[in-house]
């Protein structure tokens, strides 16, 4: 385990807009706003896109992802953390899950989804956390590194 501790900054509230892709717009607001590292909640509506649900084949050292297209309005919950990129732009990891009819799709919205006439965003950022996403050679994906500068 890797960890490092920080302190509660800013609590930004956002309405994101239809037709808005996630997880650009967030990471965006982010950028022009400085914050770095955070977290994110997402509540509304999701009318198109890609959500990732998971490796094609676990065994995978660099894991093909599986791809299920949003087709239609859907309900959404999700979470996600923000920590720069190894170019130190805000990178939003973000997971949630859609629903529609009865069904639920869970995966990372990474691929980009767009919001169907509303999301509420809630930013928390997060003051002295020392951490940045640095893509793991092995896996291939852009890995959480807590107290890389300490």
């Amino acid at each position: 385990m890797k960890a490092c501790e920080g302190r509660m900054g800013r609590v930004f509230v956002i309405r994101l807009e239809d037709g808005e892709v996630v997880p650009e717009c967030i990471e965006r607001f982010a950028e022009e706003k400085g914050v770095s590292v955070g977290q994110a909640i997402l509540v509304g509506g999701i009318g198109g896109g890609d959500v990732v649900v998971g490796p094609r084949h676990s065994e995978e050292k660099q894991p093909e992802p599986m791809l299920l297209p949003v087709d239609g309005a859907h309900e959404v919950v999700g979470v996600g953390v923000l920590a720069p990129g190894e170019e130190g732009k805000p990178v939003l990891h973000i997971h949630a899950a859609l629903g529609r009819a009865g069904q639920t799709m869970t995966g990372c919205l990474r691929q980009g989804v767009t919001t169907w006439l509303v999301g509420e965003v809630i930013l928390y950022e997060i003051l002295g956390a020392d951490m940045v996403r640095i893509q793991d050679k092995q896996s291939s994906f852009e890995l959480l590194e807590p107290g890389v500068n300490k």
